[in-house]
């Protein structure tokens, strides 16, 4: 089976070092960043875990989608402000009957890559793992946690069942959904609540826990956004939202969030596709979500001076 990972950063790289670890499999990993492709092409994916340092050679790495060919299984964990442009510059591995999975955070990935393949192709998914990148072809495995896939529709398939036996094979613990456009707001809400706020306190996950302060923005963003999505219809997998998201920051205690790690690197981050969604669909609604408008604004104000 071949498999390519399309944006191989923190998550793409431990998604696709798992993944090569499968009898059977073909694992590629797709991205732009020259130095990392060319490290892993010679190390391996190095990944640092709790109980040492493993190293994963299984796995191919190349910045040219023609290189790989049409693949069975494409896993996009490209940043959502890029969904559109690499789906494009990623035509060569997307056959008629490629499957297409997108483990990425945000709103609108599903709509962008509907634009390039068809959108009968297309799963969508939600992980709670967490990873930092450390170099070109190092990363650290910050948090573990469940990966649940879905057809878009809700439906059972048996494509859906196969790619989640997959990724059990792959040692990644995996549900099936059949509300998994309500399990994107679950991961969307999580995100509102955490990856701003370490951006303004350059705090890892865990540590926003520790400051009273911290956590009252928190409890009022991610309230913000849930009344955003009671709004739209959404059927949340959470009754507590809040409660999700400190568990969360818990379980990922070590971890810097991917919009600290993209601002520390000088990247554009997702902030229009997390914080700032919900101030637009707010306002489609009624709904105002003044401290989701504060903390979009103060990060783009921080992701500018940062450049």
């Amino acid at each position: 089976m071949k498999i390519v990972v399309v944006g191989a950063g923190a998550m793409g790289s431990l998604y696709g070092a798992l993944l090569s670890t499968v009898a059977g499999t073909e694992v590629w990993l797709l991205d732009v960043w020259a130095e990392h492709v060319e490290a892993i092409n010679r190390d391996g994916v190095i990944m640092e875990e709790p109980d040492g340092i493993h190293s994963y050679r299984n796995v191919r790495a190349v910045t040219n989608a023609k290189e790989i060919g049409e693949a069975d299984l494409a896993v996009i964990f490209v940043k959502s402000t890029l969904t559109k442009k690499a789906m494009e510059e990623s035509k060569a591995v997307f056959g008629e009957k490629t499957l297409v999975l997108s483990l990425q955070n945000g709103l609108g990935n599903i709509e962008q890559m509907a634009s390039v393949v068809n959108e009968g192709n297309i799963l969508a998914g939600t992980t709670a793992h967490g990873a930092t990148m450390l170099g070109p072809g190092k990363i650290r495995h910050a948090g573990r946690g469940k990966t649940i896939l879905g057809e878009p529709d809700g439906c059972r398939t048996g494509r859906v069942q196969e790619t989640a036996a997959l990724f059990e094979k792959a040692g990644l613990e995996t549900e099936i959904s059949e509300n998994v456009i309500g399990l994107i707001w679950d991961k969307l809400l999580v995100n509102v609540g955490i990856n701003a706020l370490t951006v303004i306190t350059r705090l890892q996950n865990g540590k926003l826990l520790e400051h009273p302060e911290i956590i009252a923005l928190l409890e009022a963003a991610v309230k913000e956004a849930a009344a955003v999505a009671a709004a739209s219809g959404i059927k949340l997998g959470f009754a507590d939202p809040v409660a999700h998201a400190k568990e969360v920051c818990a379980a990922t205690s070590q971890n810097k969030s991917s919009m600290l790690q993209d601002v520390l690197n000088g990247r554009k981050t997702e902030i229009d596709r997390i914080n700032g969604v919900i101030v637009r669909e707010g306002e489609k609604y009624g709904v105002p979500a003044p401290v989701n408008f504060a903390l979009t604004n103060l990060v783009k104000f921080i992701e500018g001076e940062a450049k």
